[in-house]
């Protein structure tokens, strides 16, 4: 492929506790249920699968902490909360500090247009807000999940914002933030010429992340007093639907880049934050939110840019968010501030050529049941309530075989490793909080 004659715009999309089996190109149940995801089937037939992608985290807010800064999360206390909650109105402490470099505040920097339509999840004003760290604009909520029609959060507090100001819009959130992103790109296509910059869009769904509510449930979305952890709620056909709403989203996004002549010079990425909760499909991998199992990180990954992505691609090149960031950041030709150096390794080469690998250990911890985690190649170690785990994912990704006893060394070995990564990474506070939401307790035994 050509490399492009100018800067890239970059549009980010992430989904909210998808799982990895969840898209039909990823292996998802249309056969039986239906297509859900024609259009992220499509974008990745056009350019890019990466079949061994990770989240940083197997929860939101710590995740988006690696996201936005492309360093491991563990660096910043707010990331310690597991996820944060709603209830840390006004902490000064549980947020992205606005002095840390961001990847939309160095793109920013160097010339780039940045918005944010959508999840934010990294600290409440007037302390944290995505106006502070590089966005120079935003729609869209700061919790970590609202009601799709009322727009309130678990506690019943309005949670909708433009900009800096709550603001108030009718409608089916999903569709909302489809909206608002084809108007930002048909905004940016129209700028004078003498003016013209290239645009960085973070689109971060919500879906298809609780409430289980379509777009054809207005009638029966709660009161706001109401509290949106229904635990009696919610099936897999409503949730396929929701996940089907957020795709149709997508293709109007994709259509307003191809009509204003911008989708061939556009990178455009989708993932999920963290793997799948109860109604997600996560085949053939176990576990899932709040688990270091595979079903609670790994997620689908694609990556679409005709200008430098040949169609069809697979790679099973082992990443995580934070890839991501430092992908963007060199796909724009921008550095990174020395004193916050990256932790994320840029794919650029993997972009251009799905062949290419390189080595690339990958560590995890969780407060939640002590977990910790570290991919190596083929290899996994896992910690789970101080037990140790050994798996050869090249021949069990359901790692339901514990090696631990047949391979002594490579456990001992790993388990180092992990234990001197650790070690560069500030300690968990002692008042950090776990928030068990809807953790999948399907964890390996002994």
């Amino acid at each position: 492929m050509t490399t492009p004659s100018k800067r890239p715009n970059i549009v980010f999309i992430v989904a909210d506790d998808l799982g990895f089996a969840d898209l039909g190109c990823y292996g998802g149940r249309d056969a039986v249920f239906g297509p859900v995801s024609p259009v992220l089937d499509g974008l990745a037939a056009k350019g890019l699968k990466l079949t061994q992608g990770y989240a940083n985290s197997p929860v939101c807010s710590p995740t988006r902490f690696a996201m936005i800064t492309g360093r491991y999360q563990y660096r910043l206390r707010g990331a310690a909360e597991e996820p944060i909650r709603s209830d840390s109105r006004g902490s000064t402490a549980l947020g992205l500090p606005p002095a840390h470099p961001t990847l939309p505040s160095l793109l920013r920097d160097s010339g780039y247009r940045t918005a944010l339509i959508g999840k934010w999840h990294l600290g409440y004003p007037p302390h944290f807000g995505p106006l502070r760290s590089g966005y120079e604009e935003f729609f869209g909520p700061l919790s970590g999940g609202v009601d799709y029609f009322t727009h309130c959060d678990s506690r019943g507090t309005h949670d909708l914002w433009l900009g800096d100001e709550e603001t108030q819009a009718e409608g089916y959130l999903t569709d909302l933030l489809s909206q608002r992103a084809v108007d930002y790109v048909d905004r940016m296509a129209q700028q004078p010429a003498d003016d013209a910059k290239p645009f960085f869009l973070s689109l971060h769904y919500t879906a298809p992340h609780w409430p289980w509510e379509t777009r054809d449930d207005a009638a029966k979305a709660p009161a706001v007093k109401d509290n949106l952890f229904d635990l009696a709620g919610g099936n897999i056909h409503v949730y396929r639907r929701m996940i089907h709403h957020m795709d149709e989203g997508i293709g109007r996004l994709m259509a307003a880049l191809e009509a204003h002549g911008l989708a061939d010079n556009t990178l455009v990425v989708f993932t999920s934050d963290n793997g799948g909760e109860r109604f997600s499909d996560n085949w053939p991998l176990v576990g899932g939110k709040m688990d270091l199992t595979e079903g609670g990180i790994r997620v689908p990954w694609i990556a679409h840019w005709p200008a430098v992505i040949a169609p069809g691609g697979e790679s099973p090149q082992l990443c995580m968010t934070m890839d991501w960031s430092a992908t963007m950041l060199d796909a724009a030709g921008v550095s990174a501030d020395a004193a916050y150096p990256l932790d994320g390794v840029s794919l650029m080469p993997v972009l251009r050529d799905a062949g290419h690998r390189f080595d690339r250990p990958l560590h995890w911890r969780m407060n939640h049941r002590g977990q910790q985690a570290m991919r190596d190649g083929d290899w996994k170690y896992l910690r789970v309530d101080g037990n140790d785990y050994l798996f050869d994912l090249s021949a069990d990704e359901r790692e339901r075989a514990n090696l631990g006893k047949k391979e002594p060394e490579r456990l001992a070995r790993m388990r180092a490793d992990w234990e001197a990564w650790n070690a560069t990474m500030p300690p968990i506070p002692a008042d950090a909080t776990i928030s068990l939401g809807y953790s999948v307790k399907d964890m390996p035994q002994r």
